[in-house]
């Protein structure tokens, strides 16, 4: 299971004479995550490099420094840790000695995978959608049966035959749900197919 950030973070790291500022936070899609690097990024640092991940999008910028040097290491310590759905900037002051590439890589990475480990994390549950079916007499043992998988009411309609709603709950809580709900109302309630599951804070 992956995780996000409970709440943005920061952290200082001087490595000979310059200064690496790392700022992590959770974000939700991609211009989440540039709004995010474009309000933290520090005009007077010398370089401001980043990276996010959000599922299998992701993107990172050395800003200036070497290729390779910065972004990427960034982007590995986000994923080193088992984040996800995060950006990290790390603004960089030079203090007048060359790191050299290596000393870079070490510095940035650095100073991203120390401030997401002093971070509180957040695990992210994988929800799924479904529609469910049921008789006006069993609408009263759903809607117990929902408050106890956790399961939040998107839509509903009604009809002729009964009820329709629509659900976003835990996928885990799935099977349990059928199970109960079946046993519940003598196998009336009908389910139709799930969305595929995304992962939410």
């Amino acid at each position: 299971m992956t995780d996000t950030l409970a709440a943005p973070a920061t952290h200082l790291l001087e490595v000979r004479h310059s200064r690496f500022l790392a700022h992590a936070a959770p974000v939700e899609g991609p211009a989440q995550a540039m709004d995010f690097i474009a309000r933290v990024a520090d005009a007077d640092a010398t370089h401001n490099c980043w990276a996010w991940r959000l599922g299998q999008d992701y993107r990172s910028s050395d800003d200036g420094e070497p290729a390779g040097t910065a972004g990427r290491p960034i982007l590995a310590a986000i994923d080193g840790q088992g984040y996800d759905r995060i950006a990290v900037v790390v603004a960089r002051w030079f203090g007048g000695i060359k790191l050299g590439a290596g000393g870079l890589v070490r510095a940035y990475g650095g100073a991203a995978a120390e401030c997401l480990r002093l971070a509180t994390r957040q695990p992210l549950v994988a929800m799924a959608e479904i529609e469910l079916a049921c008789g006006f007499e069993d609408l009263g043992a759903v809607h117990a049966a929902l408050i106890t998988h956790a399961a939040e009411k998107t839509g509903e309609r009604f009809e002729a035959d009964g009820a329709h709603l629509s659900l976003r709950l835990p996928a885990a809580q799935v099977a349990a749900l059928q199970v109960r709900l079946r046993d519940a109302s003598r196998d009336r309630v009908r389910f139709h197919p799930m969305q595929p599951p995304e992962k939410h804070p």
